[in-house]
């Protein structure tokens, strides 16, 4: 049987792939946390499970949904750094090691733009918190070589689904009547529907020639505007209240994140699937949307 791991792979997109390539009979290994999977304390185990695998997949890292207080910093720090440190070591110490290393990373790298779409070639690397963040999981992911392992990272846009993610807390808001503008509304939304993202997946394994950094997000982005009155209208919701930056904030405090998740312009564009000829199941947000509320 075809071998595949997932290393955080207990979560929304994690939980996706692991049964999509289970239907496709893979035998799928789990590296994290909870029971069941192998620890990241066991880099033996890690290693022999990593050996004849076609491909790691790492997803693994602590949400960014929290509060960016010393503490919350320095674990989604550590959680992807060091996974991903673990990770490679044992690539090294594997005889026949994986084929391809695919290591999530986020399109929030490049810095907020409402002036052009950022792409592989041409984006530029903002500046702050997530964005150091971002930078040093590539970094310490690249600073592996490993001859016998192609390795990619994905620069995934907001990944949308009808099982986890952002949409139930959107789903939410807009069914009470709160589904408006989040702070001016001229904010960039960059998305990828999940099952775009494991076509992209197998696209990449497939064509070997692709290795570095690769965009993972829809063709066709949108202002926040947009994206609320497409949400508003397939729930079939005409009212929707709008949010201003000052009540975004208060209400980013009470529940414990932080605005960015909402306010940065995230315009993002797969120049390299496009140039390879990747075709998207989802290229639209209508099309994404009617997926996964009304057909899921």
């Amino acid at each position: 049987m075809p071998k595949i791991v997932i290393a955080g792979g207990t979560g929304f997109v994690g939980q996706y792939l692991s049964k999509r390539f289970q239907r496709m009979g893979y035998q799928v290994i789990l590296v994290g946390r909870q029971k069941g999977n192998i620890p990241w304390t066991d880099t033996d185990g890690i290693s022999a499970a990593l050996e004849h695998a076609e491909m790691l997949i790492n997803l693994a890292g602590k949400s960014v949904n929290c509060r960016y207080n010393a503490s919350n910093k320095a674990q989604i720090f550590s959680s992807r750094t060091e996974t991903t440190s673990i990770l490679g070591k044992a690539i090294e110490n594997c005889s026949h090691p994986p084929i391809l290393w695919l290591n999530a990373s986020t399109a929030t790298i490049y810095r907020h733009a409402e002036d052009r779409p950022m792409t592989e070639s041409s984006g530029e690397i903002g500046t702050g918190f997530s964005i150091e963040v971002a930078k040093k999981w590539e970094k310490t992911f690249f600073d592996f070589h490993l001859p016998h392992t192609r390795q990619v990272a994905l620069r995934m846009a907001i990944v949308l689904g009808a099982d986890g993610g952002v949409i139930q807390p959107f789903k939410n808001l807009v069914r009470f009547g709160l589904g408006g503008i989040q702070g001016n509304g001229d904010q960039y939304f960059s998305w990828i529907h999940i099952e775009d993202l494991f076509q992209i997946i197998l696209f990449i394994q497939k064509h070997h020639e692709i290795d570095g950094i690769i965009n993972c997000a829809a063709p066709n982005p949108i202002t926040n505007k947009t994206f609320m009155g497409t949400f508003r209208s397939v729930m079939h919701r005409k009212i929707g209240l709008p949010s201003p930056k000052w009540l975004l904030e208060i209400g980013a405090l009470l529940i414990g994140t932080e605005t960015e998740l909402l306010l940065k312009s995230r315009w993002v564009i797969p120049e390299r699937l496009t140039e390879l000829g990747f075709t998207f199941q989802f290229p639209t947000i209508e099309r994404a949307l009617d997926d996964i509320l009304i057909l899921k």
